[in-house]
């Protein structure tokens, strides 16, 4: 049985790159940049107004003059006027180009309709109103770089440069499996002596939400089945996700069919709670991670595991966040604990986490009141408020 840390280094140091795809603009959401976006044009691309109302010369308004004969009207996505007499006015609306012979826009709420033009009203400066031609950005800028994770916002930058399609990092096929001869599916009546498959949906949730699209199975407790169907996952995915038959009962087969099928062990058993069963292999380039079947005990060791192990292999540093304890925290067993919690930020922006201890590793219930995992390091029985240590959210992407 090894240590936490040493456990998470042996994952870490088994990440690797899957390489690069190109996908849709509209599938991009979520994915990892590989390629830095450049602006092919300055943006804004021309003299842009910002305002309804009319573009004047400053300089008839700062000779005196205050009444403008409207000669036209420009509208967004219009050819570029001109105004040539400076006792005159275009009307114009917000996205428009800036005519020639213009340099001011009057906003409407400034000014006073007439017959045949407008007059203003209030004090004018130079220059108001406009966006300048290459203002936020100028052609061939690095816009977005590469290892970005694309938000709803950078969608929007992306389709501005003519970005149909993009290079991101390709993400890991992922294989969710549950076994026991006690799990039914969800849509079943379940016996006395039976409970429903919840941790692989918990799962697949969970990869979701990290723009990962799992598949998922179920495998009966015989060897036989074991060997057949881990055989046809590990070909067809990059990681296999397994949820129980990983401890020292007599029907927990998963750790010796995975090594008879040449899946090398990295470690099995962790001094950790919940989660001590857990076991991690490699083939060539697969990964798999196998899970004790406790509901908290999948979750604590999909966040504390394969979430870094994720990150790592798309290139992002994973950093789990800070907090102190709220009260003082009893824990005797020689283990690192996963100990669920609340956090919450004070007027000072400093994180705080409130324990809650649930009712133990097989409580589906109290994580969903919760918002993650403080990582309390073995070697203590108490651990003091104020203390500040790890916290892995349930919720990683929040990280940016």
């Amino acid at each position: 049985m090894i240590d936490q840390a040493e456990a998470l280094e042996i994952v870490l140091a088994h990440s690797h790159s899957l390489g690069e795809e190109e996908v849709p603009l509209s599938s991009s959401i979520g994915r990892i940049l590989a390629e830095d976006i450049r602006a092919d044009r300055p943006f804004p691309p021309f003299d842009r107004v910002c305002m309804d109302g009319i573009a004047i010369p400053f300089q008839a308004y700062d000779e005196g003059r205050r009444a403008f004969t409207k000669a036209a009207m420009a509208a967004a996505g219009d050819p570029q006027k001109e105004l040539k007499d400076q006792e005159q006015c275009i009307e114009i609306m917000t996205g428009a180009i800036l005519p020639k012979g213009a340099d001011t826009i009057v906003r409407y709420e400034d000014l006073k309709e007439t017959a045949d033009g407008f007059e203003i009203t209030t004090e004018v400066k130079q220059g108001q109103n406009i966006h300048y031609r290459g203002e936020d950005t100028n052609q061939g800028d690095s816009i977005l770089k590469h290892g970005l994770r694309v938000k709803a916002m950078d969608v929007n930058i992306l389709a501005s440069v003519g970005k149909s399609s993009v290079w991101v990092r390709k993400q890991p096929k992922v294989a969710v499996i549950s076994s026991g001869e006690e799990l039914v599916p969800i849509d079943q009546q379940p016996e006395a002596h039976q409970i429903r498959r919840s941790n692989v949906h918990m799962l697949v949730a969970r990869l979701d939400e990290l723009g990962i699209q799992a598949h998922e199975y179920h495998i009966r407790d015989k060897e036989s089945d074991i060997r057949k169907w881990v055989v046809d996952i590990l070909n067809s995915h990059d990681v296999l996700l397994l949820s129980g038959g990983v401890s020292k009962g007599k029907f927990d087969l998963i750790p010796q069919v995975l090594e008879e099928l040449g899946v090398e062990k990295r470690f099995h058993f962790v001094k950790q709670r919940p989660g001590k069963p857990l076991w991690f292999g490699t083939m060539e380039n697969k990964r798999v991670f196998a899970f004790p079947g406790n509901p908290v005990s999948t979750l604590a060791c999909f966040h504390a595991y394969f979430v870094p192990w994720l990150y790592a292999s798309l290139g992002l540093e994973y950093q789990a966040i800070k907090v102190k304890l709220s009260t003082d925290v009893q824990f005797r067993p020689d283990l690192t604990y996963f100990a669920q919690a609340r956090i919450w930020q004070d007027e000072q922006a400093v994180t705080w986490a409130e324990v809650k201890h649930g009712g133990g590793s097989g409580d589906m219930i109290s994580p969903s009141t919760m918002d993650g995992f403080v990582i309390l390091p073995r070697g203590k029985e108490e651990y003091k408020a104020g203390e500040v240590y790890l916290f892995l959210p349930f919720h990683p992407l929040c990280q940016g």
